[in-house]
């Protein structure tokens, strides 16, 4: 009997020795994983890391990732149906302008104490953050930062070198930048170089912020002074002749188009088109961020990473969010994909530094966001933005009268 009391004790003190130490017997936990993929190596890739994940996470924790195509964004659709009906994944990839959806109808785990409590927060650009809160339209965090894509200036080595143009440091300097490089290169009364790729079509709004930033001003109010000043530079590079006089409908292709042609000395993109870049110039491209005037901002395209409200063992699947976030999982993905990593130690991997085009992403990267995440958002950017800056540009609205449209249009009331 006192043998028997002698093993109760001790298995006791040890119990309550592991349980003040937080130190426990984990038990197996299956986390379920939605993502996309853009093609076989970034799907390969994928499985991958959740291989490594589960080999090496020492919390008895299995991710099983299902891949579903993303089918022009129909997969948020899916996801939204799905989760609303009672099923789904415990975490999926998501992208920022599907908050406001899923948190309308309380989908979304909120991520705010696990953050808090997360060893690598600090990994992170506060600046990051709040990009996600402002997507959500609160003051909670409910999407986990994964990889980025930040817009910047592409130009010509070459031809600064020819016109004696530096690297713009400064707002103004761009400008002037944007002057000096317009010529006629052989002589025939023609301008045959324009000093930036305007994409005044489809997707122009995101270049165009930059300026609107510049100038002091921001997306909240369109009808600012300081709005209407960013909107008047747009303006006068088009009515000046710095930028072609196609910018009205020059869209993605456009834009690519007359850069790689030769017809343009800068515009702007994101890391993505650099291979083509590089396949077409060598050497003689590089990049730069959009300088900073009053303010500076630039445009970040994301995928990033959510919890469901009803997944069963949250603790696990932030531990799954995390290693994509600065873990392994975010170096491997970030390597293959050519995506510019959150975490900023895997930023200062040699792999990124030594990619001029990358080391530029994460340089611009504090000082990227998102338009307004609201219900009108996908009319403004498809139809209202394009059609109110070519009557801008055409001398049809003056810069007041455009920004009040966009005004109207976004915030509709």
């Amino acid at each position: 009997m006192k043998k028997i009391t002698l093993i109760f004790c001790v298995v006791f003190a040890v119990t309550l020795f592991m349980s003040s130490t937080g130190f426990s017997q984990n038990e197996p936990v299956t986390i379920t994983h939605w993502y996309w993929a853009d093609n076989p190596e970034y799907s390969a890739t994928m499985q991958e890391i959740v291989k490594e994940f589960n080999a090496t996470n020492d919390k008895n924790i299995t991710v099983v990732a299902e891949e579903y195509p993303w089918d022009g964004g129909a997969y948020s659709e899916t996801l939204f149906r799905v989760v609303m009906g009672g099923g789904g994944p415990d975490t999926s990839s998501f992208k920022l302008t599907s908050t406001p959806l899923f948190t309308a109808n309380n989908l979304l785990a909120n991520l705010d104490s696990f953050i808090e409590n997360w060893e690598d927060k600090d990994e992170i650009e506060e600046s990051l953050y709040d990009t996600m809160r402002l997507a959500s339209g609160t003051d909670n965090i409910y999407l986990m930062p994964w990889n980025t894509q930040v817009l910047y200036v592409y130009y010509r080595p070459s031809m600064f070198d020819e016109t004696g143009v530096s690297v713009p440091q400064t707002y103004s300097e761009f400008l002037e930048a944007c002057e000096k490089l317009t010529r006629d290169t052989d002589g025939d009364g023609s301008i045959d170089v324009y000093g930036f790729g305007m994409r005044g079509s489809t997707g122009g709004h995101e270049p165009w912020g930059s300026f609107i930033w510049a100038r002091g001003g921001n997306f909240s109010d369109f009808t600012t002074e300081e709005v209407v000043a960013g909107m008047q530079d747009f303006i006068d590079l088009f009515e000046n002749g710095h930028a072609p006089p196609t910018a009205t409908m020059d869209g993605f292709q456009e834009i690519i188009a007359n850069f790689k042609s030769g017809k343009t000395a800068m515009t702007i993109h994101h890391i993505g088109s650099s291979p083509g870049m590089i396949e077409t110039f060598g050497d003689d491209v590089n990049a730069f961020p959009f300088p900073k005037g009053v303010d500076q901002w630039t445009s970040m395209g994301d995928t990033e990473n959510v919890m469901l409200e009803s997944c069963g063992n949250k603790d696990a699947a932030f531990e799954w969010l995390a290693y994509l976030a600065t873990g392994k999982g975010q170096e491997k993905w970030c390597t293959v994909t050519g995506n510019v990593p959150v975490s900023k130690t895997v930023q200062q991997l040699p792999v990124f530094q030594n990619n001029r085009f990358m080391k530029v992403s994460i340089e611009a990267a504090p000082s990227a966001g998102i338009f307004p995440v609201l219900d009108s958002t996908t009319e403004w950017i498809s139809t209202i933005w394009p059609n109110t800056i070519a009557a801008a540009l055409l001398g049809k609205t003056t810069a007041s009268e455009a920004m009040q449209q966009l005004q109207k249009g976004l915030y509709v009331e």
